[in-house]
Protein backbone atom coordinates (compact mmCIF):
# COMPACT_ATOMS: atom_id res chain seq x y z
CA UNK A 1 0.00 0.00 0.00
CA UNK A 2 1.45 3.54 -1.07
CA UNK A 3 1.66 6.09 1.44
CA UNK A 4 -0.56 8.26 -0.60
CA UNK A 5 -3.13 5.57 -0.26
CA UNK A 6 -2.37 5.47 3.11
CA UNK A 7 -2.63 8.84 4.19
CA UNK A 8 -5.78 8.96 2.00
CA UNK A 9 -7.66 6.17 3.82
CA UNK A 10 -6.23 7.44 7.30
CA UNK A 11 -7.66 11.35 6.59
CA UNK A 12 -11.69 9.79 5.26
CA UNK A 13 -11.51 7.69 8.46
CA UNK A 14 -10.52 10.64 10.52
CA UNK A 15 -12.56 12.94 9.01
CA UNK A 16 -15.76 10.54 8.26
CA UNK A 17 -16.10 9.70 11.99
CA UNK A 18 -15.26 13.60 13.03
CA UNK A 19 -18.34 14.21 10.42
CA UNK A 20 -20.39 11.65 11.48
CA UNK A 21 -20.46 12.54 15.21
CA UNK A 22 -20.64 16.03 14.73
CA UNK A 23 -24.16 15.25 12.20
CA UNK A 24 -25.46 12.61 14.32
CA UNK A 25 -25.81 15.31 17.25
CA UNK A 26 -26.99 17.88 15.06
CA UNK A 27 -29.51 15.62 13.52
CA UNK A 28 -31.31 15.11 16.90
CA UNK A 29 -31.87 19.18 17.01
CA UNK A 30 -35.01 19.47 15.18
CA UNK A 31 -35.29 22.24 12.63
CA UNK A 32 -31.58 22.40 11.77
CA UNK A 33 -31.32 23.27 7.69
CA UNK A 34 -29.15 20.75 5.93
CA UNK A 35 -27.77 24.07 4.30
CA UNK A 36 -27.31 26.64 6.99
CA UNK A 37 -24.84 23.60 9.04
CA UNK A 38 -23.46 21.16 6.61
CA UNK A 39 -22.70 23.64 4.25
CA UNK A 40 -20.40 25.90 6.05
CA UNK A 41 -18.96 23.04 8.41
CA UNK A 42 -17.89 22.04 4.98
CA UNK A 43 -16.36 24.66 4.18
CA UNK A 44 -14.40 25.32 7.46
CA UNK A 45 -13.31 21.49 6.79
CA UNK A 46 -11.95 22.81 3.15
CA UNK A 47 -10.06 26.04 4.23
CA UNK A 48 -8.68 24.12 7.07
CA UNK A 49 -6.42 22.20 4.26
CA UNK A 50 -8.20 19.08 5.46
CA UNK A 51 -6.69 16.54 2.51
CA UNK A 52 -9.49 16.39 -0.64
CA UNK A 53 -10.33 12.31 0.80
CA UNK A 54 -11.17 14.00 4.43
CA UNK A 55 -12.97 16.41 2.68
CA UNK A 56 -15.04 13.96 0.69
CA UNK A 57 -16.02 11.73 3.70
CA UNK A 58 -16.55 14.50 5.71
CA UNK A 59 -20.11 15.90 3.71
CA UNK A 60 -20.93 12.18 2.62
CA UNK A 61 -20.63 11.47 6.23
CA UNK A 62 -22.39 14.04 7.70
CA UNK A 63 -25.38 14.14 5.22
CA UNK A 64 -25.60 10.38 5.43
CA UNK A 65 -25.96 10.71 9.37
CA UNK A 66 -28.09 13.85 9.74
CA UNK A 67 -30.52 11.57 7.39
CA UNK A 68 -30.69 8.54 10.24
CA UNK A 69 -30.37 10.90 13.24
CA UNK A 70 -33.36 13.33 12.05
CA UNK A 71 -35.97 10.93 12.61
CA UNK A 72 -35.85 10.97 16.47
CA UNK A 73 -37.24 14.42 16.53
CA UNK A 74 -39.28 13.42 13.56
CA UNK A 75 -40.89 10.23 15.17
CA UNK A 76 -40.63 10.99 18.88
CA UNK A 77 -41.59 14.53 19.02
CA UNK A 78 -43.51 15.55 15.87
CA UNK A 79 -41.23 18.05 14.95
CA UNK A 80 -38.90 17.59 11.29
CA UNK A 81 -35.79 17.14 12.33
CA UNK A 82 -34.75 19.36 9.08
CA UNK A 83 -36.10 20.22 5.67
CA UNK A 84 -36.19 16.86 4.25
CA UNK A 85 -37.55 15.49 6.90
CA UNK A 86 -41.36 17.27 6.09
CA UNK A 87 -42.16 14.65 3.49
CA UNK A 88 -42.28 11.86 6.36
CA UNK A 89 -44.40 13.98 8.98
CA UNK A 90 -47.70 12.58 7.63
CA UNK A 91 -46.60 8.74 8.47
CA UNK A 92 -44.30 9.77 11.17
CA UNK A 93 -47.42 11.37 13.10
CA UNK A 94 -50.03 8.48 12.10
CA UNK A 95 -47.71 6.08 13.49
CA UNK A 96 -46.56 7.54 16.66
CA UNK A 97 -50.50 7.89 17.17
CA UNK A 98 -50.52 4.25 16.84
CA UNK A 99 -48.24 4.27 19.84
CA UNK A 100 -45.23 2.63 17.84
CA UNK A 101 -43.16 5.81 17.46
CA UNK A 102 -39.54 3.18 17.94
CA UNK A 103 -40.79 1.49 15.16
CA UNK A 104 -40.99 4.22 13.05
CA UNK A 105 -37.71 5.51 14.29
CA UNK A 106 -35.73 2.09 13.52
CA UNK A 107 -37.04 1.74 10.33
CA UNK A 108 -36.18 5.30 8.95
CA UNK A 109 -32.50 4.51 10.35
CA UNK A 110 -32.57 1.49 8.60
CA UNK A 111 -33.91 2.89 5.09
CA UNK A 112 -31.13 5.71 5.36
CA UNK A 113 -28.75 3.05 5.99
CA UNK A 114 -29.41 0.78 2.91
CA UNK A 115 -30.02 3.99 0.62
CA UNK A 116 -26.91 5.47 1.06
CA UNK A 117 -24.70 2.04 0.83
CA UNK A 118 -27.06 1.52 -2.63
CA UNK A 119 -26.64 5.05 -3.92
CA UNK A 120 -23.03 5.42 -3.49
CA UNK A 121 -21.73 2.68 -6.56
CA UNK A 122 -24.78 4.01 -8.68
CA UNK A 123 -24.18 7.85 -8.15
CA UNK A 124 -20.72 7.26 -8.95
CA UNK A 125 -21.29 4.71 -11.93
CA UNK A 126 -23.99 6.90 -13.48
CA UNK A 127 -21.67 9.77 -13.48
CA UNK A 128 -18.66 7.49 -15.05
CA UNK A 129 -20.67 7.17 -17.70
CA UNK A 130 -21.64 10.73 -18.13
CA UNK A 131 -18.47 12.01 -18.13
CA UNK A 132 -17.18 10.53 -21.58
CA UNK A 133 -19.19 13.42 -23.01
CA UNK A 134 -18.07 15.87 -20.14
CA UNK A 135 -15.53 17.76 -22.45
CA UNK A 136 -19.04 18.69 -24.63
CA UNK A 137 -20.95 19.34 -21.98
CA UNK A 138 -18.34 21.96 -20.42
CA UNK A 139 -18.36 23.72 -23.51
CA UNK A 140 -21.65 24.22 -23.44
CA UNK A 141 -22.21 25.11 -19.74
CA UNK A 142 -22.32 28.78 -19.95
CA UNK A 143 -25.18 28.75 -21.97
CA UNK A 144 -26.72 25.40 -19.97
CA UNK A 145 -26.45 26.79 -16.67
CA UNK A 146 -29.23 29.61 -16.97
CA UNK A 147 -31.50 26.62 -18.08
CA UNK A 148 -30.59 24.11 -15.54
CA UNK A 149 -31.90 27.39 -12.92
CA UNK A 150 -34.36 28.24 -14.39
CA UNK A 151 -35.52 23.94 -14.18
CA UNK A 152 -34.59 23.97 -10.32
CA UNK A 153 -36.96 27.23 -10.03
CA UNK A 154 -39.68 26.42 -11.44
CA UNK A 155 -39.63 23.20 -9.75
CA UNK A 156 -39.32 24.82 -6.14
CA UNK A 157 -42.51 25.86 -4.17
CA UNK A 158 -41.85 29.10 -5.73
CA UNK A 159 -42.57 28.21 -9.48
CA UNK A 160 -43.19 30.78 -11.61
CA UNK A 161 -42.29 33.51 -8.88
CA UNK A 162 -38.78 31.76 -8.02
CA UNK A 163 -38.17 32.17 -12.22
CA UNK A 164 -38.66 35.54 -12.57
CA UNK A 165 -36.60 36.36 -9.23
CA UNK A 166 -33.26 34.87 -10.85
CA UNK A 167 -33.11 37.99 -12.91
CA UNK A 168 -32.52 40.45 -10.79
CA UNK A 169 -30.85 37.90 -7.94
CA UNK A 170 -28.51 37.39 -10.41
CA UNK A 171 -28.09 41.46 -11.33
CA UNK A 172 -27.46 41.93 -8.00
CA UNK A 173 -24.68 39.44 -7.77
CA UNK A 174 -22.98 40.63 -10.71
CA UNK A 175 -23.34 44.05 -9.51
CA UNK A 176 -22.12 43.28 -5.71
CA UNK A 177 -19.39 41.21 -6.96
CA UNK A 178 -18.14 44.07 -9.53
CA UNK A 179 -17.95 46.32 -7.11
CA UNK A 180 -16.25 44.51 -4.58
CA UNK A 181 -13.72 43.92 -7.54
CA UNK A 182 -12.87 47.63 -7.81
CA UNK A 183 -12.96 47.97 -4.30
CA UNK A 184 -10.77 45.37 -3.00
CA UNK A 185 -9.22 44.18 -6.23
CA UNK A 186 -10.79 40.46 -5.92
CA UNK A 187 -14.08 38.79 -6.14
CA UNK A 188 -15.64 36.94 -3.42
CA UNK A 189 -17.07 33.34 -3.87
CA UNK A 190 -17.54 32.28 0.04
CA UNK A 191 -19.18 35.27 1.37
CA UNK A 192 -22.16 34.79 -1.10
CA UNK A 193 -22.18 31.70 -0.51
CA UNK A 194 -22.56 31.98 3.09
CA UNK A 195 -25.11 34.55 3.17
CA UNK A 196 -27.20 32.61 0.99
CA UNK A 197 -26.98 29.46 2.94
CA UNK A 198 -28.33 31.16 6.14
CA UNK A 199 -30.02 33.27 4.77
CA UNK A 200 -33.52 33.05 6.55
CA UNK A 201 -31.24 32.65 9.45
CA UNK A 202 -30.47 36.28 8.84
CA UNK A 203 -33.64 37.33 8.32
CA UNK A 204 -34.77 36.40 11.62
CA UNK A 205 -32.01 37.62 13.52
CA UNK A 206 -32.53 41.14 11.74
CA UNK A 207 -36.41 40.37 12.28
CA UNK A 208 -35.82 40.64 16.13
CA UNK A 209 -34.80 45.14 15.65
CA UNK A 210 -38.26 45.63 13.78
CA UNK A 211 -40.96 46.42 15.67
CA UNK A 212 -43.39 44.51 13.34
CA UNK A 213 -42.06 41.10 13.18
CA UNK A 214 -40.39 41.22 16.68
CA UNK A 215 -43.60 39.92 18.18
CA UNK A 216 -43.73 36.65 15.64
CA UNK A 217 -40.39 35.84 17.23
CA UNK A 218 -40.33 36.42 20.62
CA UNK A 219 -41.43 33.56 23.70
CA UNK A 220 -42.77 33.50 26.83
CA UNK A 221 -42.58 30.40 27.68
CA UNK A 222 -40.64 27.24 26.65
CA UNK A 223 -42.03 25.34 23.95
CA UNK A 224 -44.17 21.82 25.46
CA UNK A 225 -43.57 18.54 23.61
CA UNK A 226 -45.23 14.99 24.10
CA UNK A 227 -42.59 12.27 24.14
CA UNK A 228 -43.01 8.78 23.23
CA UNK A 229 -42.19 6.16 26.03
CA UNK A 230 -39.59 3.77 25.45
CA UNK A 231 -40.82 0.75 23.53
CA UNK A 232 -39.92 -1.92 26.52
CA UNK A 233 -42.62 -4.12 28.74
CA UNK A 234 -40.85 -2.14 31.60
CA UNK A 235 -40.69 1.36 30.10
CA UNK A 236 -37.09 0.54 29.45
CA UNK A 237 -35.65 0.83 25.51
CA UNK A 238 -36.12 -2.64 23.77
CA UNK A 239 -33.18 -4.33 22.45
CA UNK A 240 -32.54 -3.31 18.58
CA UNK A 241 -31.27 -5.72 15.93
CA UNK A 242 -27.29 -4.77 15.90
CA UNK A 243 -27.69 -5.21 11.85
CA UNK A 244 -29.83 -2.17 10.50
CA UNK A 245 -31.05 -4.07 7.40
CA UNK A 246 -32.53 -6.38 9.74
CA UNK A 247 -35.17 -3.91 10.62
CA UNK A 248 -36.77 -3.39 7.33
CA UNK A 249 -39.28 -6.36 6.08
CA UNK A 250 -38.04 -8.11 2.79
CA UNK A 251 -41.03 -6.29 0.91
CA UNK A 252 -39.77 -2.88 2.66
CA UNK A 253 -36.20 -3.59 2.14
CA UNK A 254 -36.46 -4.55 -1.41
CA UNK A 255 -38.89 -1.67 -2.04
CA UNK A 256 -36.38 0.64 -0.08
CA UNK A 257 -33.56 -0.54 -3.03
CA UNK A 258 -35.18 -0.38 -5.54
CA UNK A 259 -36.16 3.39 -5.19
CA UNK A 260 -32.94 3.91 -3.94
CA UNK A 261 -31.48 2.60 -7.24
CA UNK A 262 -33.59 4.40 -9.29
CA UNK A 263 -33.52 7.82 -7.47
CA UNK A 264 -29.41 7.33 -7.27
CA UNK A 265 -29.89 8.22 -10.95
CA UNK A 266 -31.20 11.65 -10.86
CA UNK A 267 -29.72 14.75 -10.30
CA UNK A 268 -31.74 17.73 -10.83
CA UNK A 269 -35.18 17.39 -9.25
CA UNK A 270 -34.87 18.19 -4.98
CA UNK A 271 -34.81 15.00 -2.84
CA UNK A 272 -37.51 16.56 -1.14
CA UNK A 273 -39.88 16.16 -4.33
CA UNK A 274 -38.63 13.14 -5.29
CA UNK A 275 -39.56 11.33 -1.78
CA UNK A 276 -43.01 12.89 -1.61
CA UNK A 277 -43.33 11.62 -5.27
CA UNK A 278 -41.59 7.93 -4.92
CA UNK A 279 -43.63 7.50 -1.43
CA UNK A 280 -47.76 8.46 -3.07
CA UNK A 281 -45.85 5.76 -5.92
CA UNK A 282 -45.18 3.08 -3.19
CA UNK A 283 -48.13 3.98 -1.06
CA UNK A 284 -50.67 3.37 -3.80
CA UNK A 285 -49.90 0.05 -4.20
CA UNK A 286 -50.55 -1.36 -0.51
CA UNK A 287 -53.82 -1.66 0.88
CA UNK A 288 -53.14 -2.53 4.26
CA UNK A 289 -53.00 0.76 6.48
CA UNK A 290 -50.47 -0.65 8.77
CA UNK A 291 -47.81 -1.66 6.28
CA UNK A 292 -48.80 1.29 4.09
CA UNK A 293 -47.33 3.56 6.61
CA UNK A 294 -44.13 1.59 7.61
CA UNK A 295 -43.06 0.90 3.95
CA UNK A 296 -43.68 4.83 2.76
CA UNK A 297 -41.35 5.84 5.64
CA UNK A 298 -39.15 3.65 4.64
CA UNK A 299 -39.36 4.35 1.08
CA UNK A 300 -39.79 8.52 1.40
CA UNK A 301 -36.27 8.34 4.26
CA UNK A 302 -34.44 6.49 1.98
CA UNK A 303 -34.94 8.11 -1.12
CA UNK A 304 -34.48 11.68 0.62
CA UNK A 305 -30.73 10.20 1.23
CA UNK A 306 -29.79 8.51 -2.06
CA UNK A 307 -30.94 11.74 -4.19
CA UNK A 308 -29.55 13.78 -1.81
CA UNK A 309 -25.95 11.72 -2.29
CA UNK A 310 -26.19 11.24 -5.87
CA UNK A 311 -27.32 14.76 -6.40
CA UNK A 312 -23.83 15.85 -4.79
CA UNK A 313 -21.63 13.04 -6.68
CA UNK A 314 -22.86 13.20 -10.14
CA UNK A 315 -22.28 16.36 -10.89
CA UNK A 316 -19.39 16.73 -8.84
CA UNK A 317 -17.35 13.01 -10.40
CA UNK A 318 -18.79 13.96 -14.46
CA UNK A 319 -18.02 17.70 -14.70
CA UNK A 320 -17.08 19.44 -11.23
CA UNK A 321 -19.60 21.41 -11.90
CA UNK A 322 -22.73 22.53 -9.68
CA UNK A 323 -25.62 21.49 -11.97
CA UNK A 324 -28.18 20.30 -9.39
CA UNK A 325 -30.11 21.63 -6.26
CA UNK A 326 -28.06 20.00 -3.49
CA UNK A 327 -24.79 20.74 -5.60
CA UNK A 328 -25.24 24.46 -5.40
CA UNK A 329 -26.59 24.58 -1.90
CA UNK A 330 -25.30 22.18 1.08
CA UNK A 331 -22.24 20.56 -1.15
CA UNK A 332 -21.45 24.05 -2.74
CA UNK A 333 -17.82 23.86 -1.02
CA UNK A 334 -16.56 20.65 -2.70
CA UNK A 335 -17.28 22.51 -5.72
CA UNK A 336 -16.38 25.50 -5.19
CA UNK A 337 -13.89 27.44 -1.77
CA UNK A 338 -11.56 30.13 -2.86
CA UNK A 339 -8.49 30.06 -2.49
CA UNK A 340 -8.67 26.05 -2.11
CA UNK A 341 -11.14 24.87 -4.36
CA UNK A 342 -12.56 27.22 -7.68
CA UNK A 343 -15.01 26.32 -10.23
CA UNK A 344 -13.09 27.86 -12.76
CA UNK A 345 -14.20 31.19 -15.41
CA UNK A 346 -12.41 34.18 -16.25
CA UNK A 347 -9.53 32.19 -17.47
CA UNK A 348 -9.01 30.33 -13.97
CA UNK A 349 -9.09 26.33 -14.67
CA UNK A 350 -11.34 24.39 -12.66
CA UNK A 351 -9.50 22.72 -9.59
CA UNK A 352 -12.07 21.12 -7.10
CA UNK A 353 -12.30 17.34 -5.79
CA UNK A 354 -13.48 16.63 -9.34
CA UNK A 355 -9.96 17.23 -10.49
CA UNK A 356 -8.01 15.67 -7.30
CA UNK A 357 -10.10 12.51 -7.18
CA UNK A 358 -10.52 9.68 -9.50
CA UNK A 359 -14.02 7.29 -9.67
CA UNK A 360 -12.46 5.07 -7.85
CA UNK A 361 -11.43 6.81 -5.25
CA UNK A 362 -15.13 8.97 -4.66
CA UNK A 363 -16.74 5.02 -4.67
CA UNK A 364 -14.05 3.97 -1.32
CA UNK A 365 -14.57 7.28 0.33
CA UNK A 366 -17.98 7.49 -0.05
CA UNK A 367 -18.61 4.24 0.88
CA UNK A 368 -16.41 4.80 3.87
CA UNK A 369 -18.39 8.07 4.99
CA UNK A 370 -21.28 5.92 5.07
CA UNK A 371 -20.23 3.02 6.85
CA UNK A 372 -18.65 5.57 9.38
CA UNK A 373 -22.32 7.31 9.85
CA UNK A 374 -24.03 3.80 10.36
CA UNK A 375 -21.05 2.98 12.80
CA UNK A 376 -21.95 6.08 14.92
CA UNK A 377 -25.68 7.34 13.83
CA UNK A 378 -27.34 4.06 14.32
CA UNK A 379 -26.47 2.82 17.50
CA UNK A 380 -26.66 6.26 19.00
CA UNK A 381 -30.26 6.24 17.58
CA UNK A 382 -32.09 3.14 18.44
CA UNK A 383 -30.48 2.89 21.38
CA UNK A 384 -30.34 6.65 22.91
CA UNK A 385 -32.51 8.55 20.87
CA UNK A 386 -35.67 9.01 23.76
CA UNK A 387 -32.52 9.83 26.14
CA UNK A 388 -31.19 12.09 23.73
CA UNK A 389 -34.09 13.79 22.49
CA UNK A 390 -35.68 14.33 26.23
CA UNK A 391 -31.93 16.23 26.39
CA UNK A 392 -32.22 18.27 23.64
CA UNK A 393 -35.50 19.23 24.48
CA UNK A 394 -34.87 20.43 27.95
CA UNK A 395 -31.41 21.87 28.12
CA UNK A 396 -30.63 22.73 23.98
CA UNK A 397 -32.44 25.68 22.80
CA UNK A 398 -32.45 26.34 18.79
CA UNK A 399 -31.32 29.60 19.71
CA UNK A 400 -28.27 28.66 20.66
CA UNK A 401 -27.37 26.28 17.28
CA UNK A 402 -28.57 29.44 15.19
CA UNK A 403 -26.41 31.57 17.20
CA UNK A 404 -23.31 29.31 16.77
CA UNK A 405 -23.85 29.25 13.19
CA UNK A 406 -24.21 33.09 12.73
CA UNK A 407 -20.66 33.01 14.41
CA UNK A 408 -19.30 30.58 12.36
CA UNK A 409 -20.67 32.21 9.25
CA UNK A 410 -19.15 35.87 10.32
CA UNK A 411 -15.88 34.90 10.72
CA UNK A 412 -15.81 32.80 7.49
CA UNK A 413 -17.40 36.43 5.73
CA UNK A 414 -14.52 38.26 7.74
CA UNK A 415 -11.69 35.68 6.44
CA UNK A 416 -12.28 36.06 2.74
CA UNK A 417 -13.27 39.58 2.62
CA UNK A 418 -12.94 41.83 5.80
CA UNK A 419 -15.82 44.27 5.90
CA UNK A 420 -16.74 43.94 2.83
CA UNK A 421 -17.06 40.30 2.70
CA UNK A 422 -19.60 41.12 5.73
CA UNK A 423 -21.43 43.60 3.90
CA UNK A 424 -21.72 41.19 0.89
CA UNK A 425 -22.74 38.40 2.96
CA UNK A 426 -25.22 40.21 5.00
CA UNK A 427 -26.74 42.05 1.93
CA UNK A 428 -27.37 38.69 -0.23
CA UNK A 429 -28.43 37.37 3.17
CA UNK A 430 -31.24 39.55 3.63
CA UNK A 431 -32.40 39.38 -0.12
CA UNK A 432 -31.99 35.51 -0.62
CA UNK A 433 -33.77 35.17 2.86
CA UNK A 434 -37.03 37.30 2.31
CA UNK A 435 -37.03 35.99 -1.14
CA UNK A 436 -36.79 32.30 0.85
CA UNK A 437 -39.62 32.99 3.10
CA UNK A 438 -41.82 34.77 0.89
CA UNK A 439 -42.27 33.18 -2.76
CA UNK A 440 -40.36 29.63 -1.76
CA UNK A 441 -37.20 30.13 -3.63
CA UNK A 442 -35.01 28.09 -1.78
CA UNK A 443 -30.89 28.40 -1.46
CA UNK A 444 -30.45 25.92 -4.20
CA UNK A 445 -32.05 27.91 -6.67
CA UNK A 446 -30.37 31.23 -5.44
CA UNK A 447 -27.26 29.36 -5.43
CA UNK A 448 -27.88 28.88 -8.84
CA UNK A 449 -27.95 33.03 -9.69
CA UNK A 450 -24.22 32.83 -8.35
CA UNK A 451 -23.34 30.52 -10.34
CA UNK A 452 -25.38 31.78 -13.41
CA UNK A 453 -23.67 35.66 -12.37
CA UNK A 454 -20.04 34.07 -12.33
CA UNK A 455 -20.03 31.56 -14.81
CA UNK A 456 -22.58 32.78 -17.98
CA UNK A 457 -22.90 36.19 -17.40
CA UNK A 458 -19.34 37.03 -18.62
CA UNK A 459 -19.64 35.27 -21.74
CA UNK A 460 -22.61 36.86 -22.72
CA UNK A 461 -21.50 40.27 -22.09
Amino acid sequence: MSAELLDGITAALLAGLAGAVIFSLLGLVSGTDETATLAPLTLAVVLLGVPPAGVLTFFIAGAAAKHMTHAVPTTLLGIPGDTMAIALMEEANSLRRLGVPHIALRKMVSAAVLSALIAIPVSVLAASALATIADDIKQVIPYLFPVIAIAIAYLSKGRWASVIALVPLTAMITGLNTFVAAETGKTLAISFFVGLAVGPMIVDLVGLASPLTRASLLRDRRPTFWLAPEDGADGSAAAAPRNPLRVLSRSEATTTAAAAGVTSLTFVVSPLAMAILVGDIVGARVKHAYQRLTRVISVRNGVTDSTYLAETLIPLVAVGLPLSPIAAGAAAPLFNAPPVFTVGGDGVELHNLHTLLSPTQFLVYGLIGVLAAALIAYPLTVTYARRAALFVARNLSHEAVVGAFAGLVLVVAMYEGGVWGVVVMLTVGLVGGVLNKVIGMHVGVQCMAYYVSVLTVPVLL
